[in-house]
């Protein structure tokens, strides 16, 4: 017991003296190494950068992985219909068509049988695929396992329009959008105009909605039959439309005048329908005859364009009718 405590320090070793310093010379050693620098610039950074962007890139568990994002459609790219009704009334409508895409190991109906025989007998290509596959060329819209490959449109010059009511004898009557951005309001108001007669319709090449597969849906198969135009710039169509002896009709809610009461409905007319939100914009507004309105009560604050058309292109072939 009475060695115990000849061991007992901290350390369990033997007790040191005092040592010889080092006169200076290793003052360096204490200066460190200056500033922390930032983690942007440490050599782990970069590979701990690419590491989170995969982590958050991968789908979480449960979650379905995100679609990649679409670039902007190019004209010449080829539309696709899905639905087994629009793809019907587009086959009876006789719209031009490539191939017809069905699903594999559908449940079969009337319509997807009717569909068949009508491209059969027309000679448009049959492809059976999955459904994945069908999924993409659809863009992920509601297909019920049919689509149907539409290719690019071919769109008219503003002259044809004209053109085409001089060789039916006819007054001109189109229609031009100006800030109509939705294919489905296109493909409805090309149902309105051809219901009451119009002979085209107008729409700027850029900031406007094209003939696409929503379109095409939406009309029901009409703009088989209604020609569309597109003017590289719409204030100087409708400048040259009026030079050729037509009056441009604007359609605004703050317009003087009611539709019904416009003393120019039985002279060639292009109606000009603006967009819900920002209706008609200010060049257009100066290049109009006449802007009108469509009656409402105040409740409603506006209507989309294709109802709007709908009624004003009603309003105008009533009165020349009468």
């Amino acid at each position: 017991m009475a060695g115990a405590g000849k061991g007992s320090g901290r350390s369990g070793g033997k007790r040191q003296g005092a040592t010889r310093g080092t006169g200076g010379q290793g003052r360096k050693t204490l200066a460190g190494r200056g500033a922390t620098p930032p983690a942007s610039e440490r050599h782990w950074f970069k590979d701990r950068q690419r590491a989170a962007g995969a982590a958050a890139a991968r789908p979480k568990e449960g979650t379905a992985p995100a679609r990649p994002a679409r670039g902007p459609r190019r004209d010449d790219a080829p539309e696709v219909i899905g639905g087994r009704n629009p793809v019907v009334e587009a086959l009876r409508a006789e719209v031009p068509a490539n191939t017809l895409y069905v699903a594999q190991r559908i449940d079969h109906d009337d319509r997807t049988r009717e569909a068949i025989k009508i491209a059969s007998n027309r000679g448009i290509a049959l492809l059976e695929i999955s459904r994945d596959k069908l999924d993409r060329l659809t863009e992920g819209t509601i297909h019920q396992g049919i689509g149907l490959q539409l290719p690019p449109y071919d769109y008219a010059h503003p002259d044809d329009l004209v053109e085409q009511a001089q060789d039916a004898a006819e007054v001109p009557l189109i229609v031009a959008l100006d800030g109509v951005t939705d294919p489905r309001n296109l493909g409805a108001i090309a149902r309105s105009a051809t219901a009451f007669g119009a002979h085209g319709i107008l729409v700027p090449s850029r900031r406007s909605a094209g003939v696409t597969a929503g379109a095409w849906k939406t009309s029901a198969g009409t703009l088989a039959h209604m020609p569309v135009a597109r003017a590289a710039n719409l204030t100087n169509s409708l400048r040259e439309y009026r030079e050729r002896g037509l009056f441009v009709i604007g359609l605004d809610g703050e317009g003087p005048v009611e539709i019904g009461d416009v003393d120019l409905a039985t002279e060639p007319l292009v109606i000009v329908i603006g967009s819900e939100g920002k209706g008609l914009s200010r060049l257009v507004r100066e290049s109009c005859d006449v802007v009108a309105r469509i009656p409402m009560r105040a409740a409603a604050e506006s209507l989309n364009a294709g109802v709007a058309t709908g009624i004003a292109l009603y309003e105008i072939s009533r009165l020349r009718r009468r």
